[in-house]
C-alpha cells in the first residue's frame, strides 16, 4: 500500500487535468457507472462533524472518505478538511492507498465548480465573483480560468483587510486583475459566474443582486443547515446538483427553499453529469441564471485519488506501507 501525502497532492493533481476527470466522474454518477451512498455525518462539539462517504467508481476502484471538518480550523490559516481516503484495488479487494483527503478535497471542489462552469455558463463569461476568500475560494479562483477566459475577479469578504489580501494574491500570481468589493451585493452587479465559498450560517447573496445571465456554484454549505443564498434565488434559477438525492437530502439552501414552499423537488432539474452527458439541457437562454449545487461526492475524490495513485506508481511518489 502506498501513502500519498499532501506535498505530493498538491505537486501531481493538476487542476486542469481534475477538471477532466470531474467532468467524467460526475457522467459516471449519473449514467450509472459509479455508486455511492448518502454522506454519513456525525456532529462533533463545537459545530464541528465527521463524516464517512463510501462509493465505487466502475471499472477502477472503491472506497471511502473518512474526514473531520472543523471550521475554526480556517481562522488560523489551516486546512477545514482533515482525513484519509481510502482506495482499494478492484480485481482484488485489497487496500492500496491512503491519499490526503484534505488536498485532494480542496482541488477537486474547485475543479468540479470549474467543469459545472464549463457546462452551464454563457460561453462569453469573463467576469468572476467570489464570496469568501480562504482554500476554497483560492482554488476556485486559479481553477475556472482554466473554462472561461477570465478578465476581472470581484472578492468581497467579512474582512476587507483580507479580502484586499485576497484580490492581491490573485493579481500577483494569477495575472487576473482583481479588487475587493464592500458588499456582496457590489461584487456579484456585474458578474457572470459567481462562487460562495463562505462559511455563512444564514444567506449572504440575495436574488434581488444577482444578474440575468449569471452562473452560480453554491460550494460553502457542504451539508443540511447553513444555507449561502436565499430561496428566491433557488427558485428562480435552473438548479442542477452534483448528486440529486444527496442534494435533496442534505442541500441546505435547497431545504429551506422546500420548506418556505417556495420550490418542489422537481425544481432540482437533474444532475450536472446528464448536462455534461448531453441527456439534460443546462442552460437554455442567455438570461436563464444556473445554479450547481456542490455537497461533494465520493466518486470525484475516488477518480482523483485514482489518478494519484497510478502516477505515484508510475513517477515514484508516494510512501510504501506494509499492510499484511
Amino acid at each position: 500500500m502506498i501513502v500519498i501525502g499532501r506535498k505530493d497532492v498538491a505537486r501531481h493533481l493538476d487542476p486542469a487535468a481534475c477538471i477532466g476527470l470531474m467532468r467524467d466522474a460526475m457522467i459516471a454518477l449519473s449514467t450509472g457507472n459509479s455508486r455511492q451512498l448518502l454522506r454519513q455525518i456525525v456532529d462533533l462539539e463545537g459545530g464541528n462533524a465527521f463524516g464517512v462517504m463510501p462509493g465505487a467508481l466502475d471499472g477502477a476502484t472503491f472506497g471511502a472518505k473518512l474526514v473531520s471538518v472543523y471550521p475554526a480550523r480556517a481562522a488560523l490559516g489551516e486546512q477545514t478538511h482533515q482525513g484519509i481516503i481510502v482506495l482499494h484495488d478492484p480485481a482484488s479487494g485489497t487496500p492500496v492507498a491512503l491519499v490526503h483527503a484534505g488536498e485532494v478535497t480542496a482541488i477537486r471542489t474547485a475543479a468540479a465548480s470549474a467543469a459545472a462552469t464549463d457546462a452551464l455558463a454563457r460561453p462569453d463569461a469573463r467576469r468572476l465573483a467570489i464570496l469568501g476568500y480562504g482554500e476554497q475560494a483560492w482554488h476556485h479562483a486559479a481553477a475556472l480560468p482554466h473554462v472561461r477566459a477570465l478578465s476581472h475577479i470581484a472578492v468581497w469578504g467579512r474582512s476587507r483587510a483580507k479580502a484586499e489580501a485576497f484580490a492581491a494574491r490573485i493579481r500577483a500570481d494569477l495575472g487576473i486583475a482583481a479588487t475587493a468589493v464592500e458588499t456582496a451585493g457590489g461584487a456579484v452587479a456585474d458578474a457572470d459566474i459567481i462562487c460562495t465559498a463562505t462559511a455563512a450560517a444564514d444567506p449572504i447573496l440575495f436574488s434581488a443582486d444577482v444578474p440575468d445571465g449569471a452562473h452560480i456554484n453554491l460550494v460553502g454549505s457542504s451539508r443540511a443547515g447553513p444555507a449561502e443564498v436565499d430561496g428566491a434565488l433557488v427558485a428562480r434559477g435552473r438548479l442542477f446538483a452534483d448528486h440529486r438525492a444527496g442534494a435533496l437530502a442534505q442541500g441546505a439552501e435547497i431545504l429551506r427553499a422546500l420548506q418556505a414552499g417556495l420550490i418542489d423537488e422537481s425544481h432540482v432539474l437533474g444532475e450536472i453529469g446528464e448536462v455534461m452527458a448531453g441527456t439534460l439541457p443546462g442552460r437554455i437562454a442567455a438570461a436563464d441564471v444556473t445554479l450547481y449545487k456542490s455537497l461533494g461526492s465520493i466518486v470525484q475524490d475516488l477518480a482523483a485519488g485514482w489518478h494519484l495513485y497510478r502516477l505515484a506508481r508510475e513517477r515514484g511518489f508516494g510512501t510504501d506501507a506494509a499492510f499484511d
